[in-house]
């Protein structure tokens, strides 16, 4: 298998690159953390201008039209910038689920829009008693008349608190974890009934918990076929665990190399510590679990979009705990190698550590992710 960049992917991830490094230093993303709402309309009109908000939109809608792979390269070359701005949340989650879902009018209204930065959506999916399944949803819509009422709660929805609406995944018949019967409806935030209630995650990233109470819509806010949902939905959800393993690398990476470049300066008995044997030992250690998150995360980004939905499954499932185990060990080691600064803010080795220790439980932990594969292996058996 080829796998040398195109010139095109190349010219992506540099362009990506010179925009983290001149428009999202550390001071830059530091005053976006002390913001109130984590959000800078500039950086996002920014991100608008290079079409990486309509990286996976059509043409037709003003994106780009490309893959799991150009967005692996863009997510690897952004992640040690630590974007604050639901830029994954929109132009990933939410552009993938409106593709897939089918809906000509709804992709003719929201993904321009998405695309060029005027409009923030959403996915509002997850819920806490599912921990991480995404085949779980407990919120409700039924009908009333010509309309539809729903009610439940929305778990940790990035980027909420500054969309302008949410894709909101309802069920309209059976139980929580079947495949059948779940819908997803246009919810605006100005929509009487809806609670928000924001919060700040471990890494410093903005979300939100979504209260829906009587919450009236119109059949037409209805996105898509009539509880057939589902299969979008997790659609959506694998192209955006790939994205985060290629983001994951990217920060390894970057704490790798600033571990490196601490052992050389930092003095200990007269000499740079990076001399004693068993520090090297460490550092060797970390980059072997970079190579091998590094396969994994090209695995997950060419596996994604697999119809099989065991290949799939199997496959993103053993990335994400590969590149769940590197970020654990990563961040874990260089943490010790740094020593007490290492948790200071003033430090931006501290940021990385936290976000990659909440990659490492985002969409299911590794534990989670190896209880997946096995069912993989069961099924495989039965098969």
């Amino acid at each position: 298998m080829n796998f040398d960049l195109t010139d095109e992917q190349q010219q992506l991830r540099d362009a990506v690159e010179r925009f983290v490094r001149g428009s999202y230093g550390f001071e830059r993303r530091k005053g976006v953390l002390k913001s109130a709402d984590g959000f800078d309309a500039k950086v996002w009109s920014a991100l608008a201008e290079l079409g990486l908000l309509g990286l996976l939109a059509p043409e037709p809608h003003g994106g780009l039209a490309q893959g799991p792979i150009e967005t692996a390269l863009a997510m690897q070359a952004a992640g040690p910038a630590l974007l604050i701005e639901p830029w994954l949340d929109v132009a990933v989650t939410a552009t993938v689920l409106l593709n897939a879902l089918g809906d000509d009018a709804a992709s003719t209204a929201l993904l321009p829009a998405m695309a060029s930065g005027e409009r923030v959506v959403v996915v509002a999916h997850q819920e806490a008693a599912g921990r991480g399944e995404v085949v779980f949803v407990e919120a409700r819509a039924q009908a009333k008349g010509g309309e539809f009422v729903l009610n439940g709660r929305k778990a940790v929805v990035p980027g909420a608190g500054v969309a302008h609406e949410w894709l909101v995944s309802v069920r309209e018949s059976g139980d929580a974890t079947a495949m059948q019967g779940v819908s997803v409806f246009r919810v605006a935030r100005s929509t009487p009934g809806v609670h928000v209630h924001a919060c700040a995650t471990i890494d410093g990233r903005r979300a939100a918990e979504l209260t829906f109470t009587d919450v009236e819509l119109p059949a037409t806010a209805r996105v898509g076929a009539q509880g057939g949902a589902m299969t979008a939905i997790r659609s959506a959800f694998d192209v955006t665990l790939a994205a985060i393993c290629a983001e994951a690398v990217g920060i390894m990476q970057a704490t790798i190399d600033e571990t490196v470049e601490y052992l050389k300066t930092r003095q200990q008995f007269g000499q740079p510590i990076g001399r004693f044997q068993a520090l090297q030992h460490r550092a060797v250690e970390m980059l072997v679990h970079l190579e091998q998150a590094r396969s994994m995360m090209w695995l997950a980004a060419l596996r994604c979009h697999e119809a099989d939905d065991i290949t799939r499954t199997r496959a993103l499932a053993a990335a994400k705990v590969v590149v769940g185990q590197g970020c654990r060990f990563v961040a874990q080691q260089a943490m010790q190698l740094h020593g007490g600064i290492g948790m200071t803010d003033e430090l931006q080795f501290s940021h990385w550590f936290k976000r990659l220790l909440a990659i490492e439980l985002a969409f299911g932990g590794t534990d989670a992710q190896l209880r997946r594969f096995a069912h993989t292996n069961a099924a495989l058996a039965h098969a």
